[in-house]
Parts: C-alpha cells; structure tokens; sequence
C-alpha cells in the first residue's frame, strides 16, 4: 500500500511532536517465551510474537526496525515471515515508518533488486545501506524520492573504529561519510544516517556536519547501554529534532513469561519518557 506521504515527511510529523522512539523487530526465535504459539512452526511463532509486541507498542513507537538477518535464518520462511510482520505494522500501527534493516549496497544493478525486495516486495519505508561502493552505486536507492536510505556513518558496536576513525586530511572518516551523504547524496532529501547511541561524542561531531532537518538514526540505547541524555543534548545543541532512538532487545525480552507483551509496552513507555525527559 502506498503512503500518501513521503518517508520524510512521516517522520517530520513524528518528530514535530516529540517521538523519537523506535522498537526494532531483532527477533530471535531462542528468545520467544514459551507461551506463545506452543507446538507452531517456527516462522508462525516468530509471527505471533511480532503481532503481539507491535499491538502492545503501537501507541508509543515512530517506527519499526526490522533487522533482515533474523528472518533470513528462518530459511525459507523467513521472506514470508518478514513480509508479515511489516503487514502487522501496516495493520497495527498504520502511523509507523518501517525501517528494514538490511545494510544493502552492492554494485549498481545488484542494488536494483535490493531495492525491488525491499520496498516494492515487502513495502518498507526506509532502509539501510553502506556506503563503501560510493554514492553513484547507492543511485537505485537514491532515486526513491518516497522513501528514506539511512546511510551507515558511525556504528554502535565497539570496534566501529577500526576503519571509522581512520583520518583522512585530519578528519576521520566517518565525518567525510557524513559530509559525502548531506552535501551530495542528499539532493531528493531523502537520505538520513546511522551513528550509535553509544557514541555521543561522534553523534554530536555528525549532527555538526549535516542540515538540523536531516534524521539520524541511533541504535544502541537499551541492552548496548547508550546515554540516551547525551543522545538528546547532541541533537538540540545542533537545533535538531530529527533523530530516531532505537532500541530491540531491552523491549523485546523484558520478560520471558506469559507478561511479555506488558512488559515490552512498560519498557517501551519508559524509555519514551526517558527521551521526553532528556528533551525538557
């Protein structure tokens, strides 16, 4: 189904009202108490499980992050599994972008069915590319004018560095990623990056480099431990309100037992406040 409004704009709606919340969709068939769907296949388990966890956070979330992985493990089942559960979203949570988390980006040609399957096949509003083949691979994702490509810059996990942080003419790379995607990727206005909330520091040297209009999206809050405060304060020090706080594993597993779903929704609320909080 077709938004009648851009990915952008969602999102701007979103922001001007002070959500920033985004549940990711990370899950992991170990995972899912034993009270849901007992005796199914898999791939309906993981269904049911994602039924219940957007029907309980639907109030609170700006959007969804599925990460790929989880449902390609599934094997087989796993596209179908994943076309359902954006399909839950639509139906549950009609309000809320989704965000495939996918990290795509290949050559040019490759990159057109990446796109086919991510936004034509299974209908998400946004998702993640790498940007080491360079902007003009990324084009097949760039012409979407509709949706959002959220191009990694500074990741989450601790060895980001490695390469990240390598200095070129004194500025590391991940700020010339930053600069590459606003000053040239950027000319539909529909690009936004990807720096982790256990960063601040870099968060508030990437939000420095880009337009206050362009949206970040920030794993690690929750189960990484990123200061959500220091995520804020980065964002308002640039005048910005286009940031997208995510968080998967400390909402999804609250609780293994039958309280799941009031779990999630009660982890759900409490880092929305949170976010208000840091944003007073």
């Amino acid at each position: 189904m077709k938004r009648p409004e851009s990915c952008s704009q969602l999102l701007a709606r979103h922001f001007a009202a002070r959500r920033h919340l985004v549940v990711g969709r990370d899950t992991d068939l170990t995972r899912i108490p034993a009270s849901v769907a007992p005796g199914a296949e898999p791939g309906e388990r993981v269904v049911e499980f994602n039924r219940a966890i957007v029907a309980a956070t639907a109030e609170l979330a700006v959007a969804y992050k599925p990460n790929a992985a989880f449902y390609e493990a599934l094997g087989e089942d796993g596209f179908r599994v994943l076309t359902e559960t954006v399909a839950i979203v639509r139906a549950e949570a009609p309000g809320a972008a989704v965000i495939l988390d996918a990290k795509r980006a290949d050559i040019g040609s490759t990159n057109v069915g990446y796109v086919s399957a991510a936004f034509e096949r299974l209908g998400a509003d946004a998702i993640t590319v790498h940007p080491y083949l360079g902007g003009e691979a990324l084009e097949p994702f760039l012409e979407r004018t509709d949706k959002l490509v959220f191009v990694l810059a500074r990741t989450s996990n601790p060895g980001a560095g490695e390469f990240q942080d390598l200095s070129t003419d004194g500025v590391p790379l991940y700020r010339h990623v930053a600069r590459a995607v606003a000053n040239e990727w950027n000319a539909a206005g529909n690009c936004g990056l990807v720096v982790g909330a256990t960063y601040p520091d870099e968060l508030r040297a990437v939000r420095g480099d880009i337009p206050a209009s362009m949206p970040i999206l920030i794993p690690g809050a929750g189960a990484q431990g990123g200061d959500v405060a220091a995520v804020v304060a980065a964002n308002r020090e640039a005048g910005s309100d286009a940031y997208l706080i995510n968080a998967s594993r400390s909402i999804l597993y609250a609780s293994s037992g039958e309280d799941f779903a009031a779990a999630a929704q009660a982890a759900a609320a409490a880092l929305d406040a949170e976010i208000r909080r840091a944003g007073d």
